[in-house]
């Protein structure tokens, strides 16, 4: 409805710093699930049912296996052009001395793959670990992540539970620690990283454009970001499919 190329083109022409907050959108022409929607099934449960502290704790096996599965899908993905256009973008801008911050609520790190360097993940990350005894977080790009998981995950609703004993599941490599592990990933009812919001403020405040991509700005705060920046009289571009509840309110 509001496409007006050659306003946003100037725009973006002089634009120091730009912010690109990303979602689900971006990743789905490189095939990865996003369990949303009605199709959003793993075995018998829908992401909202696995992806909780609660469900960790009564079943981390099986929170596992749906990791494993996951990881292991995005393994075998690539970033595609919007990835690439937008890794490009922030190469190509500071070799003219501007900058591209790229927030993303994506797990799949497809935007690293790509090439992007500035990037900040507000959900975490699938090939992140962090231990639930000491703490650490630590990168792990393990296929499979550990010997019981091979060949588990199945997605279809007749696979059978691998019912794996906590003290085969993926385990912290810090000195004599040993705790089990979780994906570094924002569950459903858990708060951001502080730390992560804290330099997502900062950006959406140096912002002087704002590209908001390839999602429906209603998970928060993500779909709070666009219209803070909005708000403060700085433009922000909407690319998307189709208009989102989000598409009145940016010019």
């Amino acid at each position: 409805p509001g496409t007006d190329m050659a306003e946003f083109r100037e725009v973006f022409a002089k634009a120091k710093h730009i912010a690109i907050i990303t979602g689900a959108g971006v990743s789905a022409e490189s095939g990865v699930p996003t369990f949303r929607g009605a199709g959003g099934f793993w075995r018998k449960w829908q992401a909202q049912e696995l992806a909780t502290p609660g469900a960790f704790a009564r079943n981390p096996s099986r929170v596992w296996e749906f990791y494993h599965y996951r990881r292991e899908v995005m393994l075998s993905k690539h970033p595609n052009p919007a990835h690439i256009a937008i890794a490009e973008c922030e190469k190509r801008l500071s070799k003219q001395g501007r900058s591209v911050v790229v927030i993303t609520q994506n797990i799949d790190e497809l935007h690293r793959k790509a090439g992007t360097k500035h990037l900040l993940e507000i959900h975490g990350s699938l090939f992140k670990t962090r231990c639930t005894s000491c703490g650490n977080v630590a990168a792990n790009y393990k296929s499979p992540i550990c010997p019981a998981l091979a060949g588990k995950g199945a997605p279809d609703p007749d696979t059978e539970d691998a019912a794996i004993p906590v003290e085969d599941l993926p385990q912290c490599e810090e000195d004599g620690c040993n705790g089990l592990l979780r994906p570094h990933v924002v569950w459903f009812g858990e708060a951001l990283d502080p730390g992560v919001l804290t330099a997502v403020e900062k950006e959406l405040d140096i912002c002087d454009l704002c590209l908001v991509v390839g999602t429906s700005s209603v998970v928060y705060p993500a779909a709070m970001f666009a219209p803070q920046v909005s708000a403060r009289g700085v433009p922000v571009a909407e690319f998307n499919m189709e208009a989102t509840p989000a598409t009145d309110r940016f010019r």
